[in-house]
Order: structure tokens, then sequence, then C-alpha cells
């Protein structure tokens, strides 16, 4: 099937859009992280602590709703100005909205994009879907804690193949707490960080993918009793 035109100009548009963002949102933070202390920008942050946090709601929000890369950077942000607990529920929180807003979204137009940029793992998406309507909240939360999909395809594709959003929303809202506190913890020597794959080694993926085990551990035993 023929991408319509507007999906088309929409892909570039967001494309382009996101890389201006992505890049802006990259040099702020180091600038930040170079130029000022974690404690001025804390002190910031409680002066104005309404005005912050609405705007940083707002960034983050909008930036999960289209896809906009440079979420990791808020979340480590959170976690250098509010603490481990406090940037924790901030980042789950924005993070959620975000992600429902995104589902809310390719609801309504996303189907011939994803279609298009995704053909063949949506076909694949849909058919592990199928296989796992009993357990889908713990497929869908061992999805969430593990990098086996794309956090940006799994907000897009999960309308498409018709999940549930109150299984979208649960899963993603206790599916997030791993990485998130591990990318919030990392926030307090956000000055230390010299790339993103600093936050993510061997032993962080080994750890998610174990949380993640346990996660879909009750489907794949009703699978064996089946057979």
């Amino acid at each position: 099937m023929d991408v319509p035109y507007y999906c088309f100009a929409i892909g570039i548009s967001v494309t382009f859009f996101a890389s201006i963002f992505y890049y802006i949102t990259f040099s702020r933070i180091l600038i930040v992280t170079n130029c000022c202390s974690r404690d001025h920008l804390a002190t910031y942050a409680k002066d104005y602590q309404a005005q912050f946090i609405l705007g940083y709601c707002s960034t983050y929000i909008f930036m999960q709703t289209f896809m906009i890369p440079g979420t990791i950077f808020m979340s480590l942000l959170a976690g250098a100005l509010f603490g481990v607990i406090r940037g924790l529920v901030l980042v789950v929180f924005n993070a959620t909205s975000g992600a429902s807003s995104c589902y809310f979204l390719s609801k309504l137009i996303g189907r011939p994009l994803v279609s298009w940029l995704w053909p063949e793992k949506l076909r694949f998406f849909q058919a592990e879907i199928a296989k796992r309507r009993e357990k889908l909240l713990n497929y869908m939360l061992f999805l969430r804690i593990t990098p086996t999909l794309p956090n940006t395809f799994i907000n897009l594709a999960s309308p498409i193949v018709d999940i549930p959003f109150h299984v979208f929303f649960l899963a993603t809202l206790i599916g997030l707490i791993p990485a998130s506190y591990i990318t919030v913890r990392a926030g307090l020597a956000l000055g230390d960080l010299k790339s993103v794959k600093d936050l993510y080694d061997y032993k962080t993926l080994a750890v998610l993918f174990l949380i993640g085990s346990v996660a879909i551990f009750p489907t794949i035993l009703k699978r064996k009793r089946t057979y």
C-alpha cells in the first residue's frame, strides 16, 4: 500500500525538527554541565519550582508524544536536580504520560506511517501479541523493562495491534521504573558521563533482562502447560 503524501511530509518534518531539537537539548545539557554546578541549577529549580517543573514536564511529554529523541538527557537532568526518588517519580510520570499521548496519536493517524517504516517488525509484533493474549500484561512488562524493542516502536505499534490501553498504561508505568532508576541515578554524577553508552553496560543490561524474565515467566510456564 502506498503511503499518502501527507504522511511522508509529516515524517520528513518531524525528523527535521527532531534532529534540531535533539542537538539543542544535548548541547544545552553539555553547556549546563560544564559551566554551572549542580548546586546552582538546584537553587534555580527551587526558587522557581512551579515554573521549572511545569516547563520540564511539558517539554518531556511533548518530546515523548512526538517521538523526539533526547528524553534520556531529560531523565539525567531530573536526577541531577531532584535526586533519585523525586527524579524517578517525575521521569516515570512524564514518560508514561508522553507514551500514552503517543498511543492515542498513533491510534488516530499512525497506522500508515508505522506500516511503512517498520512493516516486518510490525508483523512480528502482531504475531507475538496474538500468541500471548491471555498473559499480555506480562509480555508488555518484559518489553518495557528490557531493550528488546524500542520504546518508540512500542508506543506507536501498540494501538495498531489492538493492545488495550489499560494494559499498555500499566506496563509502561511499572516497566519503565528499572531503566528510569538507572538513568536518574546516573544523573547524580552527570558531569562524569562521557557518553550515553556509559549508562548501559553489559552488567546493567543483564540485570534488566533478568527482571524482564521474571515478568514474562508466567507466560512461558502457561505455554509449556498447554503443550
